[in-house]
């Protein structure tokens, strides 16, 4: 099967540029069509910011909390995600090209259509997090935490997720012969849903 198209995306309309940044806190701010160019943006504990259609360009979220947040139809581009922490935030639509994850932590909110594919997020923590038809197509996850996740339409193809934790985690998406899952934790109810999967009877 291949790999879903890339969603259009509008041009931005206003750049930000390192010297034009004075680190304001980002909480409670809402930024539409805007390129942020090499901004850095480490160590923002906010909540409740809105960036749509928005392009991030060698940006540095290391460090960061972000609580509630949106960054809708959002392109993430040669960042770097280190020790960064999104708690509720809706990342609906949004890509990363050639971005690089450090520790990452991500708890609930939606992070349906996100484009992952090929990412490294080995150190990575997905926990009730919604991934509906999320191109997680190539990614690393192995040893990585993705649990109780809403995966329904994932694309899965080529996948590592050797030894990753995927209890409770939707897997209807998943084709095992298609994806590296030799020593993920599943549970009893995961069994049987891939047990089904390769045409196999139970019982």
């Amino acid at each position: 099967m291949d790999r879903p198209l890339a969603v259009a995306r509008p041009p931005t309309s206003t750049i930000m540029r390192p010297e034009e940044w004075d680190g304001r806190d980002l909480s409670g701010q809402r930024f539409e069509a805007v390129a942020f160019a090499g901004v850095d943006l480490a160590e923002q504990h906010e909540r409740g910011a809105s960036f749509v259609d928005c392009t991030f360009r060698g940006v540095r979220f290391n460090a960061g909390e972000h609580r509630d947040a949106a960054f809708l139809n959002a392109i993430f581009i040669d960042c770097s995600f280190f020790d960064v922490r999104f708690i509720g935030c809706k990342l609906v639509g949004s890509a990363f090209e050639r971005c690089t994850f450090g520790p990452l932590v991500v708890e609930g909110g939606d992070w349906s259509l996100v484009d992952l594919a090929g990412a490294d997020l080995r150190q990575a923590e997905f926990r009730s997090v919604r991934m509906a038809e999320a191109d997680l197509s190539g990614a690393r996850f192995d040893g990585a935490v993705l649990r109780e996740c809403g995966l329904a339409g994932a694309w899965l193809r080529g996948t590592n997720l050797h030894a990753t934790d995927l209890r409770g985690s939707d897997l209807s998406s998943l084709d095992p012969l298609d994806a590296d899952v030799g020593e993920a934790r599943i549970d009893v109810e995961q069994a049987l849903v891939i047990a089904t999967a390769l045409g196999l009877r139970i019982g």
